[in-house]
């Protein structure tokens, strides 16, 4: 993989991190918030570090030999644990029992941190090498059992979260199944990962060349497994709230017409400005409040004749109740701008739309029901015999 591929991660990581930013903002103190950052986080950086252009930066910034493959192993188990310990956080239950199952975790990838610089301190690896450090040292001694560490850390995190992931996806529905079944696949890429680096490794202690696996496909299976993770856990937080606002965005628009119709009529103007980058919730909630006040303005020519008339002569499979109540309302609009006695039998409030759901499906029987041109028509006749009553 090139130096394109693992920037294109950090980007796509980044993404991800500014998505969940101002949660981490709010919520701070939450470790299943900062845990999710982090992750995101030390995702980015292992795959900024391991790039070949920031390898030969680090190496001669600090001036010591491979010292960036040092950097990204202790990022890299860093990862890990911080992975597992979200698990841990997001699953839940007893305090005691996160928090002791936390502290273990934390402790033995620690150490693992720890032993990891500790080896390279005592190896001897002064050839750079910006791709192929695994095989090239891989007999090399210490340097060879700090490969090896890493790369087990490594295998036992995705092994761990693999085998929780997919029993927790078993018991939930929904978005954390989904998330979790991501996390499943991501996790096996980084199973996969790992252990074809140390296939790689394995071959050249054996005088073998596999340097492709661990050199060309490692780095092209785990650009694809950090995204994997990163989607997986944020999906259950995000998900539902992108469906939130994707219902939202959808019970606006069909809203429109009987929005557009309404205010023709009305009074006064049904809602206020509001900001440009106002949220799909807010302007629901302006559209669903103006709706109902111009229903309130048009009360007085709600007719109940009219609305029974309708849901009578309703042909399926057009809802007779929904019918009924948008002819009325397409009445009592045609009605509002004539000269006419209040003579009106009004509806009762149980035969108004009120809820979001009828209101919705009325302002769409408005907008394309055959139906509602026929009932305006037949709807005539009450019209007459108010003008002959006041008379």
């Amino acid at each position: 993989m090139n130096a394109s591929g693992y920037y294109f991660a950090v980007i796509a990581l980044c993404i991800g991190l500014a998505v969940k930013l101002p949660g981490l903002v709010r919520a701070w103190r939450d470790p299943l918030v900062r845990s999710v950052s982090l992750v995101i986080a030390l995702g980015a950086g292992g795959f900024f570090f391991a790039a070949p252009p920031t390898i030969t930066a680090v190496n001669e910034a600090t001036g010591t030999a491979n010292f960036s493959s040092l950097l990204v192993y202790g990022i890299i188990s860093a990862f890990s644990a911080t992975c597992l310990l979200l698990i841990v956080h997001w699953r839940g239950g007893p305090p005691e029992h996160v928090q002791r199952i936390s502290r273990r975790w934390q402790a033995g990838y620690a150490l693992v941190v720890v032993t990891l610089v500790v080896l390279f301190a005592l190896g001897d690896a002064p050839v750079d090498r910006h791709t192929d450090f695994d095989t090239y040292y891989a007999t090399t001694p210490y340097i060879r059992e700090m490969i090896v560490l890493y790369l087990v850390a490594h295998m036992t995190a995705a092994l761990v979260t693999t085998v929780l992931c997919w029993r927790w996806a078993a018991q939930v529905h929904g978005w954390l199944r989904a998330g979790l079944i991501i996390l499943v696949v991501g996790w096996l890429l980084n199973l996969g990962f790992s252990s074809l680096k140390l296939a790689a490794v394995t071959a050249r202690w054996a005088g073998q060349d596999w340097n492709t696996l661990s050199t060309t496909v490692a780095p092209v299976v785990s650009a694809l497994a950090a995204p994997s993770a990163v989607v997986g856990f944020l999906l259950p937080l995000v998900g539902p709230r992108l469906a939130g606002t994707w219902r939202a965005v959808a019970d606006y628009r069909r809203l429109g017409p009987l929005w557009r119709e309404l205010s023709k009529s009305a009074q006064t103007s049904l809602t206020t400005p509001i900001p440009v980058f106002s949220s799909a919730h807010l302007r629901l909630t302006r559209r669903e409040a103006g709706i109902r006040e111009g229903l309130s303005q048009l009360r007085p020519y709600l007719d109940e004749r009219v609305r029974a008339h309708a849901q009578a002569q309703t042909i399926p499979p057009a809802d007779p109740v929904v019918t009924g109540q948008a002819a009325m309302i397409a009445a009592a609009l045609r009605d509002a701008g004539a000269d006419l006695p209040s003579t009106t039998v009004v509806a009762p409030d149980n035969d108004i739309p009120a809820s979001l759901d009828a209101l919705t499906a009325v302002s769409q029987a408005l907008r394309k029901s055959p139906t509602i041109e026929v009932v305006r028509e037949a709807a005539v006749p009450v019209v007459e015999d108010r003008r002959k009553s006041s008379t």
